[in-house]
């Protein structure tokens, strides 16, 4: 039978049959994408030999110690591997295996144990993540205005070719469909160059879960257009603004994709979404270094009092939420007219002009209640945590005050007492007078301590590490070991990790991986030396992720329906294309080595040794079924329908199984 003599695919009714062209090919590949958009709400069951479903499996030697009932030692493996942190590499269960589960995950708890000189030794090739804010504001300056128009026209000139190349894709398209229609029609074969064309990219579509914080679609140097088109900004040694992120950015990749201490960098990427901060935003640029290396990287499992405590002083946070601004308005008005008699005073001794009381008063600072919100609403209590817009109002005042010491030179905390609201304050039916700086630290001490606080952690941080809606009784312990520790958060860690609820069936394979945790996971998976990580950061912000771009305080969301379109699906079947394929700049993975030799000229093999590494043995029917269909495919066995010498591209093979739904799910 001809490949386009076969019915359309069983799980997606409505599409059209498959012929050999590349274009077709690239549909059916779609479709194989599409799968887990269709069924998110089937259970990761279905994957799951029979005879593991029904009965107790008896506990591995190497999973002693913790309370695993439903999974077998290679599952419980994958699963702590893929939550508690960023995927395995080749030859990661077998080490963990070997290790004992336990002892693993206590060493991931105790990172500063675990040797990461490796890690270091790359990171050494980005030497901003090692200045203070200070020296990068005094070292990678604003642009001049004329540099900045330079950039705009820069971006417009972008946004036309990518326009361009849009326009032209959607008319190759439109030609494809054409060509195909009449290709059926004559029973032609295609050309063997154009069997041999790697899989081009269709056109991307944006995330609608996340939309880009900068406007309508502008492409940024974090996200969008070609990921192998590095900018300027970042592949010369110039000492623009732009080189900071996009360093702080490689570094996040490295550090996911390298690092040893697994967990401390899920972890930082869970508390830096918590206390979200926007580095598009003014001088936070300068300021979001010092930001995750001084506050969230330390605390990240200590006492969670101390986290909140430096989050709330850090210049980065006091500029993302105008805290910095914020002041008592009637001592605001006081330092105004102040400063309204000196200059009066110095115009009259040297013949200036007089003061305009309107232009004083318009300079006037006043209460900002922005921090005060977010506090209680996305750092502490949550939305529901029985908190009034009174309340938000009090909090406000007693942060008054807490602000920025030269914010373009020293970037440093300061509290300024002059602007500070000295009266007494009530903040949820408790009087707040301690006295100065003191109202906010008693604030941070009574929001730090309060049950809706340990509740909403517990709970997002279930949310993260088990599922979209964790299981209440298992959220009630994690909060009960809050409330008990004083909020130590590796002892929550240690109840969740240690509950039935987190080995469970149902847990299995229940969490979408983000954009970010797709990249850093699928380049793992392929063991990718990689050198150049621009690119994988591009990716992140092409999917639907820009790294250090979510505007809003709310952080970016951890569930599946926020990650899971159209758009997205096909830009992470690409993705997965390109890297198993060789076509990543600076990035290289050895396909072969990973599959076999010996699976070059047998596709099933191929498609099975794939299974195997890269879904530990473990996909759905469907998948399956849908997979083996594109085995004769010119473009997978690089020949003609008739040539009976086959080739299998396992990039090709490798990037089709990690585009499946399985792989998509942690």
């Amino acid at each position: 039978m001809r490949l386009q003599d076969r019915p359309a695919l069983p799980f997606f009714p409505n599409f059209p049959k498959v012929s050999a062209t590349p274009k077709a090919f690239l549909a059916t590949v779609l479709a194989i994408a599409c799968v887990f958009s269709l069924g998110l709400e089937v259970s990761a069951v279905a994957a799951i030999p029979e005879s593991a479903k029904d009965k107790k499996l008896k506990q591995d030697a190497s999973v002693k110690g913790l309370p695993i009932t439903e999974l077998s030692a290679d599952e419980a493996i994958l699963h702590a591997l893929n939550r508690l942190a960023y995927g395995p590499r080749p030859g990661d269960v077998e080490r963990v295996r070997q290790l004992g589960l336990a002892k693993w995950i206590d060493g991931q708890l105790n990172p500063s144990a675990l040797d990461d000189k490796a890690l270091e030794a790359r990171l050494e090739s980005y030497p901003t993540l090692r200045m203070s804010s200070a020296r990068l504001l005094s070292e990678y300056p604003q642009p001049k205005q004329a540099e900045k128009q330079a950039e705009k026209r820069a971006v417009a000139v972008a946004e036309r070719e990518q326009m361009r190349g849009d326009m032209a894709t959607q008319k190759g398209a439109r030609d494809a469909q054409t060509a195909d229609a009449s290709q059926e029609t004559a029973e032609s074969t295609p050309s063997k160059q154009e069997m041999n064309d790697a899989p081009a990219p269709m056109k991307q579509e944006p995330s609608q879960g996340n939309p880009r914080p900068n406007g309508a679609g502008r492409p940024n140097a974090l996200g969008g257009g070609d990921p192998n088109n590095i900018p300027r900004a970042i592949a010369d040694d110039s000492k623009r603004s732009q080189r900071v992120v996009a360093e702080l950015s490689m570094a996040k990749v490295t550090r996911a994709i390298y690092s040893e201490r697994q967990l401390q960098q899920v972890m930082d990427d869970f508390w830096f979404n918590h206390f979200n901060v926007y580095a598009a935003k003014g001088d936070d640029r300068w300021l979001i270094t010092s930001y995750e290396r001084d506050v969230i990287q330390p605390h990240a499992f200590g006492k969670f009092k101390d986290l909140l405590t430096a989050t709330a002083k850090s210049p980065a946070m006091l500029f993302y939420l105008d805290n910095f601004l914020s002041a008592d308005p009637r001592a605001a008005q006081r330092l105004a007219m102040e400063r309204e008699m000196r200059q009066q005073m110095r115009n009259r001794r040297f013949g200036g002009p007089p003061v305009n009381p309107q232009a004083a008063k318009k300079n006037e600072r006043g209460l900002n209640e922005n921090y005060g919100r977010e506090l209680m609403e996305l750092h502490t209590l949550g939305v529901d945590g029985g908190y009034t817009q009174k309340d938000v109002t009090e909090v406000a005042r007693c942060f008054t005050g807490w602000t920025i010491d030269k914010p373009r030179q020293q970037a440093s905390f300061k509290f300024d007492d002059r602007v500070h609201d000295s009266d007494a304050k009530f903040v949820m039916g408790k009087k707040i007078h301690a006295g100065g700086m003191k109202d906010g630290e008693q604030v941070i001490d009574l929001l730090a301590h309060h049950p809706n606080t340990a509740k909403f952690i517990s709970t997002k941080l279930a949310r993260r590490f088990v599922s979209d809606t964790p299981p209440p009784a298992l959220v009630a312990r994690m909060a009960q070991t809050f409330q008990s520790t004083d909020g130590d958060i590796r002892a929550v860690l240690k109840t969740m990790i240690w509950s039935p609820e987190f080995w469970s069936r149902e847990t299995y394979r229940a969490k979408i991986k983000t954009p970010f945790e797709l990249v850093v996971s699928t380049a793992r998976a392929m063991g990718t030396d990689v050198d150049t990580p621009m690119p994988l950061v591009q990716w992140v912000g092409r999917i639907g992720e820009p790294l250090y771009q979510c505007q809003p305080p709310t952080g970016y969301s951890d569930k599946a329906d926020a990650w899971v379109n159209t758009g997205a699906l096909l830009n992470r079947l690409n993705y997965s294309l390109a890297l198993a394929g060789n076509k990543m700049r600076g990035a290289r993975t050895d396909v072969a080595s990973l599959l076999g030799m010996d699976t070059a000229a047998d596709p099933k093999a191929a498609l099975d040794r794939a299974v195997q590494v890269f879904l530990g043995g473990q996909a759905g029917p469907t998948t399956v079924e849908t997979l083996q269909k594109q085995l004769e495919n010119p473009q997978v066995l690089q020949a003609k329908l008739d040539d009976p010498r086959k080739q299998v591209d396992l990039g090709v093979v490798a990037g089709l199984v990690l585009g499946a739904p399985e792989f998509q799910r942690r």
